[in-house]
């Protein structure tokens, strides 16, 4: 049993490196889809996220979820807006990144645990720990640092992060799988994007049947990278614990950095590694307090365990002495 569970831990440690490094590498897809125009790009994403997430859900006949959705008009409003905010992250990331953007995109990912912090503090009126309070305090100072750097505020890590915090905000309210949720938002996303793609085509600037059959292909594999690091991130999920995935997530926005440095050649004049440098010492200290205070809950639920464990034994030798059960 302990080798099956170091097998499935092997598994998931696989999958959450697939899942991320995809994600990581992504910004090397986007500029292979020219000459279309970021929203172009991002009709079709939509489209063929929803056939792709429509042919799994059709072999692994997971069709349940679907009836009970329809009938929570509640919870298909929490869906209808991680579409909506999706749709803007999706948008944003892909033009950014054909833009020549890649590095401040990165950032968005960077500080997006510290946003979803914030979230947490403003939205659900969770208590910050000390060590967070410092944490968003010096990504506060970085984003002035950046400003600076920039001349501009970094709007597309803003962006980028504030979507993405809102996101992950709506799906722990909406509680579907990986697949699922996908699938329940791109066929929200479906009927608009698909009418904007026959608007585009009815107009003649439409790229998808006009640039070859390679171009057609590229643009139809959009669903395709969409859908399958999902897929090796939910594997993930259910095999590493979460503190694991805490710490994988930043390999996306590291790989993304690197190649917007070493591959895009974008600049980095001093201002801007300081702004960075900043924004890495923040995950630095959230990371060691999550560490942390995963370790000592760990603790303390080994520690309340044993307990109950002494007391039941303390309770039956005290009831194996009592005269009751002696023997006549």
């Amino acid at each position: 049993m302990a080798g099956q569970s170091r097998s499935e831990q092997r598994i998931g440690l696989l999958n959450g490196f697939a899942a991320y490094g995809m994600w990581g590498l992504v910004p090397l897809f986007w500029p292979l889809l020219k000459p279309a125009g970021a929203v172009e790009i991002l009709a079709h994403r939509m489209v063929w996220s929803l056939a792709v997430v429509g042919v799994a859900l059709l072999v692994m006949r997971r069709w349940a979820w679907l009836g009970e959705l329809v009938r929570q008009p509640r919870k298909l409003g929490l869906v209808t807006v991680a579409a909506t905010v999706i749709t803007v992250n999706w948008g944003v990331y892909i033009w950014a990144v054909n833009a020549g953007h890649v590095v401040e995109a990165s950032l968005g990912y960077f500080i997006n645990p510290l946003v979803t912090i914030a979230l947490g503090v403003l939205v659900l009126k969770e208590r910050m720990r000390p060590a967070q309070w410092a944490a968003v305090g010096i990504a506060l100072v970085a984003v002035l640092v950046l400003t600076v750097g920039y001349g501009r505020p970094p709007w597309i890590s803003l962006c980028l992060a504030f979507s993405f915090g809102t996101y992950g905000l709506v799906k722990k309210k909406v509680n579907l799988g990986g697949i699922e949720s996908l699938a329940a938002e791109t066929a929200i996303q479906f009927l608009p994007a698909l009418a904007y793609l026959l608007w585009l085509s009815a107009r003649g600037d439409s790229t998808f049947a006009v640039q070859g059959a390679g171009h057609a292909a590229l643009l139809a594999s959009t669903g395709v990278v969409t859908a399958i690091p999902l897929v090796c991130f939910g594997a993930a999920a259910i095999r590493v614990p979460l503190s694991t995935l805490g710490l994988l997530q930043y390999l996306a926005p590291v790989f993304q950095f690197l190649l917007g440095i070493l591959y895009f050649h974008e600049a980095m004049p001093p201002e801007r590694w300081a702004g960075f440098a900043l924004v890495w010492v923040a995950l630095s200290l959230l990371t060691f307090d999550a560490l942390r205070t995963a370790r000592r809950s760990a603790l303390d639920r080994a520690e309340l365990h044993a307990r109950r464990n002494a007391a039941t034994a303390a309770a039956a030798t005290a009831a194996e002495d009592s005269p009751v059960y002696e023997r006549p």
